[in-house]
């Protein structure tokens, strides 16, 4: 297989195992101190019954951020690719790249949206920047430099898109068609103007308002599923006009946006709040 575009790839020092006491090893792990855990069928089992294991700890949640389409997922450490192949599955129109130091480990067969590729993420990542949607790694601490910890997750955040969800989309969006009509900003302003105004006595507060009912508190769950209809109704009311006339956004692309921020505003998971 050929290496994804911006990786390196590795020689066959790879393949090469030593045994030790009846396990088999990955020579370059071993060489190099990167991995001294074995790579043969045993510690293949192991590696699955572990995810089995995580699975249940997890309650089967396979990705925990809020994310509804990732287009590029990468797996660090993926060895047998229990994790990669049930994301590829549950994610089928997305690219999924795994990961693993040991050509040993790795399936064989992994789904057509799945890529396998040798590597040791002790090297710097060199995939280009803002590239996955998701950066999955998990129980890889035996295979990671100790002076490698940081720059190990500076290459993950430089790699990751940053999130970009339908609400701060249509936010800007409308804070832009407002311009320079109106300021929907002005309010966090409204103290400091009041007092070069002349007030004296001026108390500001920055209040939250759930958008669905998601708190774990009773009023405001009680106020966010009331709020939630008037959420879904402003998403339309408030942008149609400047959205689709300042903007020159097409109808049914402004439908696909207010869906999608509607999606996004009922989702408890999601735990939005309007300042």
């Amino acid at each position: 297989m050929e290496a994804e575009d911006g990786t390196v790839p590795l020689d066959e020092t790879f393949t090469e195992t030593i045994e030790h006491y009846g396990r088999s090893y990955q020579h370059y792990a071993l060489t190099n101190g990167v991995y001294f855990a074995p790579i043969d069928e045993d510690e293949i089992s192991r590696l699955e019954l572990m995810h089995g294991v995580l699975n249940r700890l997890f309650d089967s949640r396979l990705i925990f951020p809020p994310i509804r389409s990732p287009r590029r997922i990468l797996d660090c450490g993926c060895g047998p690719g229990d994790w990669a192949m049930e994301v590829a599955s549950q994610y089928p129109d997305a690219e999924v790249l795994g990961i693993d130091i040991s050509p040993h480990v790795i399936p064989e067969n992994p789904p057509d949206n799945m890529e396998l590729q040798v590597d040791d993420l002790n090297g710097r990542f060199t995939f280009p920047s803002n590239h996955f949607d998701v950066v999955h790694s998990q129980m890889v601490a035996g295979g990671i430099h100790a002076n490698r910890w940081r720059s190990y997750i500076r290459d993950i955040f430089r790699v990751l898109r940053p999130g970009d969800h339908a609400l701060s989309r249509w936010s800007r969006r409308y804070l832009q068609s407002q311009q320079p009509y109106k300021d929907p900003r002005a309010p966090l302003q409204m103290a400091t103007w009041m007092r070069s105004a002349g007030f004296t006595e001026v108390e500001s507060r920055l209040l939250t308002l759930p958008m669905c009912a998601w708190s774990n508190d009773a009023r405001e769950y009680e106020i966010g599923w009331a709020n939630n209809e008037n959420v879904n109704q402003l998403l339309y009311s408030l942008a149609l006009y400047p959205f689709t006339q300042f903007l020159g956004m097409s109808f049914n692309d402004f439908q696909l946006l207010v869906a999608q921020a509607r999606s996004e505003a009922g989702n408890p998971a999601f735990k939005v709040n309007t300042p």
